[in-house]
């Protein structure tokens, strides 16, 4: 699984980061991280804020913090 989280550093990218290697730890899901931090990269995306949470190329959820339950819900489903 391929998780990025896009953000230009904020805390709340920071702590989105953190929330989703805490879920998928806690669930044992093998996933490769990485935190897209370029504006140019991060307008490949459609999102209109951030932070955003991207699994498998498949934006999850943008410009909003989700709960560690949505987190858990998206690793589980993907």
């Amino acid at each position: 699984m391929n998780i990025k989280i896009l953000g230009t550093g904020c805390s709340k990218c920071q702590r989105l980061e953190q929330l989703t290697r805490e879920v998928a730890i806690e669930h044992g899901i093998d996933a490769q991280f990485e935190h897209v931090y370029d504006i140019a990269k991060i307008m490949e995306y459609p999102v209109l804020g951030t932070p955003a949470l991207v699994i498998d190329e498949e934006v999850k959820v943008a410009g909003r913090m989700p709960s560690k339950e949505e987190i858990g819900h998206w690793l589980l489903k993907d």
